[in-house]
């Protein structure tokens, strides 16, 4: 490629508005006939609603906050009476559909009475909880929760 091969790119010029008629943008250059958005430097804040009291303000507060986390959800000593001699484990409580998937998070909780022996192996459960476990024989073996196993849509690079 040579000097005078080069193709040279003229910037476009903007048009300056707000310069009369006679500049091509008419006479209020696009900003309609007077009002607050037609004067230079106006802009009115987000929520504004032209003097009126704004609709975040009339609307009620309410107390406290929403929490994200899910909840765990309860397993009762009571429930354990089924399973005597085994061990008891979120898979376990998922196959007799005690909880929704073996994936949430489970706390063992004094609810009806446990007479027969149980290992049971779960992320949390109440002090009480644990005590009548062990007062039946049975021992608790905190765990941590079953994550998910992950599934991806992408390719892995092993794939090709």
């Amino acid at each position: 490629m040579k000097y005078h091969e080069l193709q040279t790119i003229t910037p476009k010029k903007g048009n300056r508005v707000g310069r009369g008629i006679a500049a091509g943008q008419g006479k209020t250059a696009g900003r309609g006939t007077k009002g607050q958005k037609s004067r230079t430097g106006s802009s009115a804040k987000p929520g504004f609603a032209g003097g009126q009291n704004p609709l975040m303000q009339k609307l009620p507060k309410l107390p406290g906050f929403t929490s994200h986390k899910t909840p765990a959800e309860n397993i009762y000593t009571g429930q354990l009476e089924q399973f005597s001699g085994k061990t008891v484990d979120a898979n376990v409580l998922a196959e007799a559909r005690l909880i929704s998937n073996p994936f949430v998070t489970v706390k063992l909780i004094v609810k009806g009475e446990l007479t027969k022996k149980v290992t049971v192996k779960l992320p949390n459960a109440s002090k009480s909880a644990i005590a009548a476990v062990e007062a039946a024989g049975g021992t608790f073996e905190p765990t941590a929760r079953l994550s998910r196993p992950k599934t991806s849509t992408k390719p892995s690079k092993t794939d090709k």
